[in-house]
């Protein structure tokens, strides 16, 4: 709250004297000598702020949370790595145990296309439930589409703040703050209580999502997205930063196909963001490799024609009508049923001009 203090200022202080004990007991002379400005001097020697301070600490207290400062051992190891990190953060809910496990950010357009919003949801929901912790930024669109993934299967995730947790922005998600913190979730922000939504502070937010991060997952974003901004911190911090494909014609697709271009890992489903984990993180989560072919599990329930044609159709292949004719002899009715029937299930997508391909 100090004027003229900010992560980086800060910093250089604590390292200067040792501790903020030391930095409210300093002289003037000791103060100056480390070039801060007289406004912020004054505020250090007046210690006009400290019942402000306190205020600060009551109010967190009140809502159950707490106050994580820089130099506490429980400060996220991964946000202390970047540069200039917020010296406080004001959490609420499940905070330690959703930061101790590996972390995905995800970020994307707040006018997102039902595509967008699906895909989103899918991909949280799939990486929450092998134990990963979706970080997002609580927006409209695809931030509130990664939470509600996440918590729709009790998972863990993480909405970042760009305001004082006092100040729910926008204002129609408080049921899903709500629901993140009931599901195990938790809320953090490095903003004072009554914070508005400034324009200003949104790219702070960012930095602190991309920060908590081992990778930065983009699913939509438009040409001028701030979701491009977070990807690029995302970069500078030396994260990995991925991006989930989408229509050309989609001015939402822009950001997230440049991305891709510019050398971002393409995303089609949850095993490829973690394959870009550290080996130690992501041999516990991915399926062993096994040598030699493999016949792959089908679901249960099936007719056995429709098994016979769902074995035929690999994952990354779709083929014509005619192909299934020829490979598996059956005739024209049995075909047709079993294409049928395996649609209705959700286990093929019908493709234009009579080709068909099997869902992940």
């Amino acid at each position: 709250m100090t004027p003229g203090i900010g992560p980086r200022k800060a910093t250089q202080l604590l390292e200067a004297f040792g501790s903020v004990d030391r930095i409210f007991g300093a002289l003037r002379s000791e103060l100056e000598a480390v070039r801060l400005r007289p406004e912020s001097i004054q505020s250090i020697l007046n210690k006009e702020f400290h019942s402000r301070a306190e205020r600060e600490l009551d109010l967190i207290k009140e809502r159950g949370g707490e106050i994580v400062i820089l130099d506490d051992g429980v400060y996220p190891a991964l946000l202390r790595e970047i540069p200039d990190p917020p010296i406080v953060l004001y959490v609420l809910g499940n905070w330690l145990e959703c930061l101790e496990a590996p972390c995905v950010g995800m970020v994307g357009s707040r006018r997102c296309s039902t595509y967008g919003r699906n895909t989103s949801e899918m991909l949280a929901r799939d990486l929450a439930q092998r134990g990963l912790t979706i970080i997002s930024g609580f927006a409209r669109g695809i931030d509130s589409s990664a939470h509600k993934g996440a918590a729709e299967v009790n998972g863990k995730t993480v909405a970042v703040f760009g305001t004082g947790l006092d100040r729910i922005y926008p204002r129609e998600n408080q049921a899903l703050m709500d629901e993140i913190l009931e599901t195990g979730g938790a809320v953090v922000t490095q903003f004072p209580f009554g914070t508005p939504p400034l324009r200003d502070n949104f790219p702070y937010r960012n930095r602190i999502i991309s920060g908590l991060s081992i990778g930065l997952l983009v699913i939509e974003a438009s040409e001028k997205s701030g979701s491009l901004i977070t990807a690029r911190l995302a970069a500078e911090q030396d994260r990995d930063v991925l991006a989930v494909p989408g229509n050309i014609s989609s001015k939402t697709s822009f950001g997230t196909n440049y991305l891709i271009k510019s050398g971002a890992k393409l995303v089609q489903h949850w095993q490829d963001v973690v394959s870009e984990f550290p080996d130690d993180i992501s041999a516990g989560i991915l399926p062993p490799a096994i040598d030699g072919p493999q016949k792959r599990s089908l679901p249960t329930g099936l007719e056995r024609n429709e098994k016979r044609i769902l074995e035929l159709i690999e994952p990354d292949q779709n083929l014509h009508i005619d192909e299934i004719f020829e490979a598996t002899g059956l005739s024209f009715g049995d075909v047709n049923q079993a294409l049928i029937g395996l649609d209705l299930k959700e286990l093929i997508r019908v493709l234009p001009g009579n080709h068909y391909a099997r869902k992940m």
